[in-house]
């Protein structure tokens, strides 16, 4: 039965022993390979010392056993024996590749810090660190489980370096190695090195857990004993086998829960744990029952990651009883193959017999912080944004269709949305979490099911980057709004080119034929000519600075004539940014294709508001009418023909929509409903009350709204009054 990994520095490790260990799972290991990579290991670092005062070997050696330990394949312990060569000891990628293999090298390679770049910080040096391990993630999954064994290594031995750097590199762990393990399903790795920075950072805490385990540890472990008996009897009695083990948590998940309900040890009840190791799943649900018979199971302390198993494949059952002597212990239940997923993670699904495709399963988190990677210029945001990613710990959501979506604490419909598709997110207007709409800031909860709602005429905006708490979602909406904004910029500066080659007597379309304006992208390093136009757009460039830049625009006997049309240029330049600027300000609510300054007005049969599918007719006398998409009476009046129209999202106006209210008949509803839409910020213009026969009451309020988000968001907010039973658009 698979054991609980112990990952100890050990002193007398040698390459006998790691080869023994590495033939009791992969007995077909190229061990003439992994001796020779020791050897070259070990001439490499001859001659360095670690901290410890121990020789240098003694490291990579023990990064290779944690990785026999992990059960990982046998390129990965020879790239832990190999993995400071490229750093410390000027060994070239190249003579790896010929002395081993391609994998080997690029797992090294990708494990090699970013050492000869000096940066302003230690946050931006870290930041860079892990931005370049995103990258080599991408390309092979091994790079972070070795970088794993090497950190695992270094914090084994972290007592011989100074008190300031072990401070830091615990900080550093905490925040970015744990999660990765996590991430991983590396819970060996993980709960070890927990404890580990708990013992560094918070040394007090730490060692008054140790004092306070180990004064009642006899106590303790006859408690468990008994237990573990009472279960094994009760198993017996329904012929049910299985392994049982005992233990205390580990000191990091009791400082979390003194932490997190601000008491002391003392008072902390559910300190330890059971783990039933049973042969199928069928049995798992079976013992549960058994479990939850023979114990009073503590309400809302129920999680069934089987049936639903966590994003890094971690699967078990989980439930808090009152065990004997009234003491409140924890209870998992298991497979052993489970078991082992729980303890070694994605390196429990790894290949070790040849031909087999390197990198194993890619997951699809590393390809979102490689996306992330790339969309995001700050190293603080970058950091902020992969520290929250990491935590897996969230909430469970399911689909109307019944899939189940894993989405961090805090997380929006926008969130989900984007989870899905990114269309899906880019349209996102609201949403129907269980039935009832929700606007889109609505936070999520377990067991929620979620219905989104999208408008063909949404489009993302700046505001939805303090909504959403996804980097995937953040990244998504960033590279939308900076491709419309270089769309706009490239816009704007081809006009202004054309206009300026105008002055010159000639066109921008001529200039480009002619092949002049390729002599401009060299000099303003610019790769193509819509980089020159969204540059000029943007006002990075000038358009007299590319003029001048072009051969054949600056001949001596024309010099005054050139200078006085280059600033003609300059002076038409600003003038059409102006014009640009105010024009995408301009004060209609709809923006009609092709047609400037014509009247528009909105249909009062439909109402249609920001957000909403909108249908443009020219009427006669009366410009352009707009109606929703979905409105049935277009066609009556005197409608002429339709025409393309969309909301302008640089408009900012309150627009008239009219809710109906269904309530019980109850005093003060009125005053109630009112309260509630006054709270949002949102205007009454006016309301309609009156009673019906079957003793309900009726009201038509005539609201002010910005868009149909904060529609859904009044509509949500009168919805969660309890006299409430319906309310709608009317």
């Amino acid at each position: 039965m698979y054991q609980q990994l112990d990952f100890s520095h050990e002193r007398e490790l040698n390459i006998e022993e790691l080869c023994r260990r590495v033939e009791a799972y992969y007995p077909d290991a190229n061990f003439t390979l992994l001796k020779k990579a020791y050897k070259f290991a070990e001439n490499a670092h001859k001659g360095q010392m670690r901290s410890s005062g121990e020789e240098y070997i003694i490291h990579p050696i023990n990064v290779a056993g944690t990785l026999v330990k992990l059960r990982m394949d046998i390129d990965s312990i020879i790239a832990g024996l190999l993995h400071d060569v490229v750093e410390d000891c000027d060994v070239k990628p190249e003579e790896l590749e010929k002395e081993f293999s391609k994998d080997i090298a690029q797992i090294v390679v990708g494990l090699t810090k970013i050492s000869k770049i000096k940066f302003k910080t230690k946050e931006e040096s870290q930041a860079e660190n892990f931005r370049k391990m995103v990258v080599a993630m991408a390309k092979d999954l091994r790079v972070i489980i070795v970088k794993l064994a090497d950190r695992m290594h270094n914090m084994r031995t972290l007592q011989y370096v100074s008190e300031e750097k072990q401070r830091k590199i615990a900080q550093e762990t905490l925040d970015i190695y744990v999660p990765l393990a996590s991430r991983l399903g590396i819970n060996s790795v993980k709960t070890e090195l927990e404890d580990i920075c708990l013992r560094f950072l918070h040394p007090d805490i730490y060692y008054r857990l140790a004092e306070k385990i180990m004064m009642k540890k006899s106590d303790r472990e006859e408690y468990i004993a008994d237990t573990i008996s009472i279960i094994q009897d009760k198993l017996i009695e329904y012929s049910v086998k299985a392994e049982i083990k005992g233990r205390p948590k580990h000191f990091y998940s009791i400082y979390k829960k003194m932490s997190a309900r601000a008491v002391d040890f003392d008072q902390i009840t559910d300190i330890l744990a059971f783990r039933l190791i049973v042969s199928n799943i069928t049995e798992c649900y079976k013992t549960l029952g058994i479990i939850h018979s023979s114990f009073t199971p503590i309400p809302g302390r129920f999680k069934d990651y089987i049936a639903i198993p966590k994003v890094n494949n971690y699967q078990s059952l989980h439930t808090t009883v009152i065990g004997p002597k009234a003491e409140r212990i924890e209870i998992q239940i298991r497979t052993s193959e489970m078991d082992e997923v729980a303890e070694r993670g994605i390196a429990a699904h790894w290949k070790y017999k040849e031909g087999v495709v390197a990198g194993g399963k890619q997951l699809s988190w590393v390809q979102e912080l490689l996306e992330f990677n790339q969309n995001i210029e700050s190293n603080a945001e970058f950091m902020s944004h992969i520290k929250n990613d990491l935590d897996i710990g969230g909430v469970f959501v399911f689909t109307p269709n019944g899939d189940v979506f894993e989405l961090r604490y805090g997380a929006t419909p926008l969130d989900f949305a984007y989870s899905v598709h990114t269309e899906i997110g880019h349209r996102c207007v609201g949403a129907k979490v269980n039935g009832r709409i929700v606007p889109l800031k609505h936070t999520l909860k377990s067991g929620d099911t979620i219905e989104v709602l999208t408008s063909k005429s949404q489009t993302p905006n700046k505001d939805w980057l303090s909504i959403v708490k996804s980097s995937k979602a953040k990244s998504k909406i960033k590279a939308w709004l900076l491709r419309v904004e270089r769309e706009k910029n490239i816009e704007v500066g081809k006009e202004t080119l054309e206009k300026a080659f105008k002055v010159l007597g000639t066109t921008l379309k001529a200039a480009i034929k002619a092949g002049d304006f390729d002599k401009a992208k060299e000099p303003l390093g610019a790769k193509s000519d819509d980089e020159i136009f969204a540059h000029v757009g943007s006002g990075k460039l000038s358009a007299k600075r590319v003029i001048e830049v072009i051969p054949g625009y600056e001949q001596p006997d024309k010099d005054e004539t050139l200078q006085e049309k280059l600033n003609e240029i300059n002076t038409l330049s600003d003038k059409i940014s102006k014009t640009a600027k105010r024009s995408s300000h301009k004060d209609n609510a709809v923006i009609v294709d092709g047609m400037d300054d014509l009247m528009v007005r909105m249909a009062r049969c439909c109402n249609p508001i920001p957000g909403d599918p909108i249908i443009g007719y020219i009427t006669r006398g009366r410009g352009i009418t707009i109606h929703r998409g979905d409105c049935t009476r277009y066609d009556t009046g005197e409608v002429g023909r339709q025409i393309h129209v969309e909301w302008n999202p640089e408009f900012s106006f309150r627009h008239p929509v009219n809710i109906r209210v269904i309530t019980h008949d109850r005093p003060g509803v009125l005053s109630s409903i009112s309260k509630s839409i006054n709270n949002l910020g949102v205007n009454i213009r006016s309301a309609i009350a009156k009673s019906t026969q079957d003793r309900k009451g009726s009201f038509i309020f005539e609201i002010e709204v910005k868009d149909y988000s904060e529609l859904l968001k009044t509509i949500s907010g009168i919805e969660g009054l309890e006299e409430v039973i319906s309310v709608s658009r009317a």
